[in-house]
């Protein structure tokens, strides 16, 4: 028999993938922050206060007059504004209503009493700081002015209180040890603590949930924003660039963090999340100084 052929193989072809292109991922949208803002600002010629929502818009004018007002701090309802004014001469804490009415002046003395005037969580006290005895201190009053009560005493300086969310205890920057440093203490004055230790340190601001405090420093050359751990520890810049961030708060429900910046060329408002993530500008008229958010 004549050998059977060995038959050839029919040839494939592999089919080349089609290249296909690599889909951009697409961001987790930020929700748009809430609440109300108060700062000060000097874009109507004097330093003014004005409220704006958290997401920049809706600006108010609040005070208007030829005289200095800052250092603004809401009521934990939102209802009333705490501020310093020297509208009658020298530095007062003055209230007002959140539309800017009804402004009446709480304390009466011919010293400078400065803000940020901070209420305390359940809305019955006022701190403050004032040189009515010689260099500025810590005080307190009730709400309606009376009662003023002392509760720093050392030859240095000392200004810029905060509350903690649970009234307890009352954050504020110190020149009793050279530099300016955050302490803590408790809201009677006792168990004063020192956080920092490096350089100038200003404008304390607490965590809603009190376990942290944030913070500005220029511990790295420029006004940087930090945060740390209530105790001190685990200080931890936030910004950092050329520029002066500094006058930070938190948001009310601890996810942001808002504060001032000269990077654009004047001081302006930004957003960040409160890990330094998305920072965002919200005013372009310039503003001065973040000093309380509420919801």
């Amino acid at each position: 028999m004549p050998p059977t052929p060995t038959p050839t193989p029919t040839p494939t072809l592999t089919p080349t993938p089609t290249p296909t292109s690599t889909p951009t991922p697409t961001p987790t949208p930020s929700l748009p922050a809430s609440g109300k803002l108060v700062f000060n600002s000097f874009r109507d010629g004097n330093e003014e206060i004005y409220s704006m929502n958290a997401d920049g818009s809706s600006e108010l004018r609040l005070t208007n007059n030829s005289s200095t007002d800052n250092g603004p701090g809401w009521s934990p309802g939102g209802s009333q504004i705490a501020f310093m004014s020297d509208r009658d001469g020298e530095g007062e804490i003055y209230v007002m209503n959140a539309d800017g009415s009804g402004q009446t002046r709480l304390t009466d003395n011919s010293a400078n009493d400065w803000g940020p005037a901070a209420w305390s969580p359940d809305g019955s006290l006022i701190a403050f700081s004032s040189d009515r005895d010689g260099n500025f201190e810590i005080y307190v009053m009730n709400a309606d002015g009376s009662a003023q009560t002392r509760l720093t005493n050392n030859v240095a300086g000392d200004a810029g209180p905060a509350w903690s969310p649970d009234g307890n205890s009352i954050a504020f920057r110190s020149q009793r040890d050279g530099g300016f440093e955050i302490y803590t203490m408790n809201s009677d004055g006792s168990a004063q603590t020192r956080l920092t230790n490096d350089s100038a340190n200003h404008h304390p601001s607490w965590s809603p949930d009190g376990g942290r405090i944030v913070f500005f420093s220029d511990r790295d050359g420029a006004s940087e924003i930090y945060v740390m751990n209530a105790d001190g520890s685990a200080q931890t810049p936030l910004t950092l660039n050329p520029a002066n961030d500094w006058g930070p708060v938190w948001s009310p429900d601890g996810s942001r963090i808002a504060f001032m910046s000269d990077r654009d060329g004047s001081f302006e408002i930004f957003l960040m999340n409160a890990d330094g993530t998305s920072q965002t500008r919200l005013t372009f008229t310039s503003a001065l100084g973040v000093f309380d958010w509420k919801p």
